[in-house]
């Protein structure tokens, strides 16, 4: 074998032993691994099971909140609460989706997760800065997909 050759084999193997290493340290010492769906729910009868039961907005510290909000057919359903929060605010969002597979994200923040039947996806996001965000699906999820938006008035 060839000098450059053997040089190049033994860089290469290197920078993968190292991204593996990386991969490994990120997802067990800094748990940065992807959600393991560890809580599931019946899709069938999520009006039926708590939290979903009764979606909503409630105060669960100072300056902390949590959404119980559900996906459904063109609409997240959060028991019709406005989302009002004051600047500051740590939002916890629980949400489980009781037909097709929805996209939740919040245009302006690193919120972005999928919304699937069976499961409950929780996201927590603390919003420092006065204003409007814009909630989106963007997930295909039908005829309708274009109507599912919502906001968060941040005050």
């Amino acid at each position: 074998m060839h000098r450059h050759e053997k040089i190049w084999l033994t860089l290469s193997s290197l920078m993968i032993i190292g991204f593996l290493v990386l991969a490994g340290y990120q997802a067990f010492a800094l748990e940065l691994g992807p959600p393991s769906h560890k809580e599931t729910i019946d899709p069938q009868k999520v009006d039926e099971t708590a939290p979903f039961n009764e979606p909503g907005v409630y105060q669960t510290g100072e300056n902390e909140y949590e959404v119980v909000m559900i996906g459904q057919v063109f609409s997240f359903n959060a028991g019709g609460d406005e989302l009002v929060f004051p600047a500051g605010s740590t939002v916890t969002f629980t949400m489980t989706s009781k037909d097709v597979v929805h996209g939740f994200q919040i245009a302006g923040t690193n919120v972005n997760t999928m919304v699937m039947p069976g499961y409950v996806q929780k996201v927590t996001q603390t919003f420092d800065s006065p204003g409007e965000y814009l909630i989106l699906c963007n997930e295909y999820c039908g005829s309708g997909h274009q109507l599912m938006a919502s906001t968060i008035t941040i005050e």
